[in-house]
């Protein structure tokens, strides 16, 4: 029996009810870290059943995916990740052009971890690099560009950044609820900022509650933890202003789908205002409206 007809055979002889991560990572031939790449990345469906939170796979979403040519090896390469030194080989360039081309931004980060120095590694995806390999010949050998050296000069480095953008992306598309959406948009602020965006302490609280983790796991120790926090805040001031304004607006929807909860452990109702008494968006003053001093 091939292994196709054996995982058809498997999920012929199974209940309907859409299996778990666990179960559906078994019946996918992927590890538990590929399964659960491969649902933020999109690349499998989930869905929710009534009174049960955790998201699960269809069988027909397992069965779509069994029957594409070369499973399990082609969903296996599409979420392939490699490090800084395999990323450089797959590109045919060293690995310290590699890393010039991804501190300043031209190849993003889609995981990350700790090696038993505390240093961060980055990952790529293997097929991203391709296309880029693909897209890009030109910065692959040669001089590098006068925009790039200049970033490198002034010590920047976009991975963080990247990966942060990176992450709440693939946190919104499982997202649902206006207040869930506008948690993960605080992901990325450290307090002071969000208490500048968010004055009401029932909604920041509300917001802290629901916020999902960025980087999932817990790290091994303080020092770890504490180096990983640095990478989970936002500390650059576009970035910031980025993550400001998604926040505002997000806030925006949340309101409108109901309040947050308050001590007596009710949620109001938002007020219903007539059509032609609503607010609209301000025109200026935009800076203060989000807590940012204005440009001297």
């Amino acid at each position: 029996m091939t292994v196709k007809e054996q995982q058809r055979t498997t999920t012929a002889g199974t209940s309907r009810k859409a299996p778990a991560a666990a179960r559906a990572a078994q019946e996918l031939m992927l590890k538990r870290g590929e399964f659960d790449l491969a649902v933020q990345l999109g690349h499998i469906r989930t869905v929710t059943e009534p009174g049960d939170a955790r998201r699960r796979v269809a069988p027909e979403e397992i069965e779509r995916l069994q029957a594409q040519p070369g499973f399990p090896d082609t969903l296996r390469e599409r979420i392939r990740t490699v490090g800084t030194a395999d990323g450089a080989e797959l590109l045919g360039i060293s690995t310290t052009r590699f890393t010039a081309l991804a501190r300043t931004g031209h190849v993003t980060p889609v995981r990350f971890y700790l090696n038993r120095y505390r240093a961060v590694v980055w990952l790529y995806l293997a097929e991203e690099l391709r296309a880029f390999a693909s897209r890009e010949p030109g910065l692959l050998t040669g001089t590098m560009p006068k925009s790039c050296r200049a970033q490198l000069d002034a010590g920047e480095d976009w991975r963080p950044r990247n990966w942060r953008g990176r992450r709440l992306g693939m946190l919104l598309r499982q997202t649902e609820g206006a207040w869930e959406r506008a948690a993960v948009m605080a992901c990325v602020l450290d307090p002071v900022q969000l208490a500048e965006v968010v004055d009401d302490p029932y909604e920041r609280a509300h917001l802290r509650k629901l916020q999902p983790d960025l980087a999932p796991g817990r790290p091994p120790s303080p020092a770890a933890w504490e180096a990983t926090q640095r990478l989970l805040a936002a500390d650059n001031p576009d970035e910031l202003l980025w993550h400001r304004m998604s926040l505002v607006l997000a806030l925006d929807d949340a309101r409108e789908a109901g309040s947050a909860p308050h001590p007596d452990g009710n949620a109001s109702a938002p007020p219903q205002l007539p059509p032609t008494v609503r607010a609209e968006p301000p025109q200026k003053g935009w800076r203060s409206l989000l807590g940012l001093r204005a440009k001297e």
